[in-house]
């Protein structure tokens, strides 16, 4: 009769346990559901500017074609200390969810010892006892608690995880970006000593015809003022230069010693990814994915808490022998058992186990509110990053064609001043048109990458 009370208080737990662990569920999905909701209400069928509904582009990375920035992104992935850290607190993570979920198995020990008792006077009345005893002992998860706190546990461990893995992510975006700074600083560099080697050469000019006649003080004092201008410039992109390439070496896990070689031309923007239904973005982006794991875990907090105030069962069981003789200690007339159920009902506990519960529940406001806000990022990021697409591809078209304009003017203001049609300072000033289209040029095109970066990103598409 024993045993079978037992075996039905067991399937009582195990019965309650699941019950309660599918309605923790239902108003951990209901609390974000209304959560975003809240936060997005007006969202989208579609992204604005998308392409169509199929799923982003996995391998981002992939679609720069780019053999150099991959290798430097696996450097930084591999090298990161922060991102060791995480990778250390995912483990961290998962070794507590396991020791959540241990109480739920009964516990076994064993022991085992010897003892030695006598007279002091009298040698001959010593006596020796080996003893030897299994222990065993199990709560009855009647309410669910234990139950309830594996959950949070393991939800906690995948919200780690999460952030893991979106760590990785902003790692491979951040030294993309960084590589593509390095990049530009190389590219800003030629268009000066490009623009220098000109000036030069007009200063040459210049000086000649002024030495002839042919020019006067001003013009060579303009030409020379904009020599030295383009060389202040040149210090001035070269110290940008030092910088972008120490901020890639830092994120590469190197000495930044401004001594890592990059290309000087910047690779072609791959196309946008489709951008899909805002409502797979839910479902894809690592950071949102961690905060609704920290929801489910809040609530499952809550559960667990609010079941420590009601009553706990306990089985034990011992068995054990007692011999003089360690080969006898088995035998069934040294060998005792025991087996006791233990029932405590908290009663005044000065408010602790309340307190727990009130603290829970704000708890899992905070994730609630939290994953809503996170979401509500998510999405300004892809329409951000979707808009500023457009814009930086209609900048790019005016400034080619304002790149091409300038380079006519300047072809025809050269030969104008060289035949002496016009004087010099219309020259210089149509070059430092030329000049000021190709650099915003480059930038621009800088930018066009690392706003395909930025999108894959806010998207949740993989770097792998």
């Amino acid at each position: 009769m024993k045993a079978t009370h037992l075996c039905l208080l067991a399937a009582t737990s195990v019965l309650v346990s699941g019950c309660d662990s599918i309605a923790t569920k239902e108003k951990s999905e209901k609390a974000t559901a209304s959560a975003i909701g809240q936060q997005t209400d007006g969202a989208p069928d579609l992204w604005v500017q998308a392409a169509n509904s199929a799923n982003i582009k996995v391998a981002w990375l992939d679609s720069f074609k780019d053999r150099t920035l991959k290798k430097f992104v696996e450097e930084a992935q591999a090298n990161n200390k922060d991102l060791q850290a995480s990778a250390a607190g995912v483990e961290q993570a998962r070794a507590l969810a396991i020791q959540a979920g241990a109480a739920l198995k009964p516990k076994v020990g064993l022991s085992a010892g010897s003892s030695n008792s006598g007279n002091l006077e009298s040698s001959s009345s010593n006596t020796n006892s080996v003893n030897l005893g299994l222990q065993v002992s199990w709560e009855v998860d009647l309410w669910g608690r234990i139950r309830a706190g594996k959950r949070a546990a393991t939800a906690s461990y995948e919200a780690v995880l999460a952030d893991y893995e979106f760590a990785q992510h902003s790692i491979a975006a951040a030294t993309s970006k960084a590589y593509f700074a390095a990049i530009e600083t190389n590219r800003q560099t030629e268009v000066i000593e490009q623009t220098l080697e000109a000036l030069q050469e007009t200063e040459r000019i210049v000086k000649a015809q002024y030495e002839n006649g042919l020019a006067t003080g001003q013009d060579l004092a303009l030409t020379r003022s904009d020599l030295a201008t383009s060389r202040d410039r040149l210090i001035t992109i070269q110290g940008s230069q030092r910088d972008a390439s120490r901020a890639l070496e830092l994120l590469l896990g190197r000495y930044p010693s401004a001594e890592l070689d990059v290309k000087a031309t910047l690779p072609a923007p791959p196309t946008n990814p489709p951008a899909g239904l805002p409502s797979e973005l839910l479902e894809r982006r690592p950071d949102i994915v961690a905060a609704e794991r920290r929801v489910a875990a809040a609530f499952d907090s809550e559960a667990q808490a609010k079941a420590a105030r009601l009553p706990s069962l306990s089985l034990t069981g011992t068995l054990g022998g007692s011999s003089e003789a360690l080969s006898s200690i088995l035998n069934p007339q040294n060998l005792a058992w025991q087996a006791g159920a233990s029932l405590v009902t908290p009663i005044i506990d000065g408010g602790v186990r309340k307190a727990q519960v009130d603290i829970a529940t704000a708890e899992q406001k905070q994730a609630v509110a939290a994953y809503g806000q996170v979401a509500l990022k998510a999405f300004s990021e892809v329409e951000q990053n979707l808009d500023q697409g457009v814009v930086l591809r209609e900048r790019k078209a005016a400034l080619q064609i304002a790149l091409k304009e300038a380079e006519k003017a300047y072809t025809i203001a050269k030969v104008r001043h060289e035949e002496g049609e016009t004087d010099l300072l219309d020259r210089l000033a149509v070059q430092q048109r030329v000049i000021a289209a190709e650099s915003n040029l480059v930038t621009v095109q800088r930018l066009l990458l690392d706003q395909r970066v930025n999108l894959n990103l806010a998207l949740g598409g993989d770097w792998k």
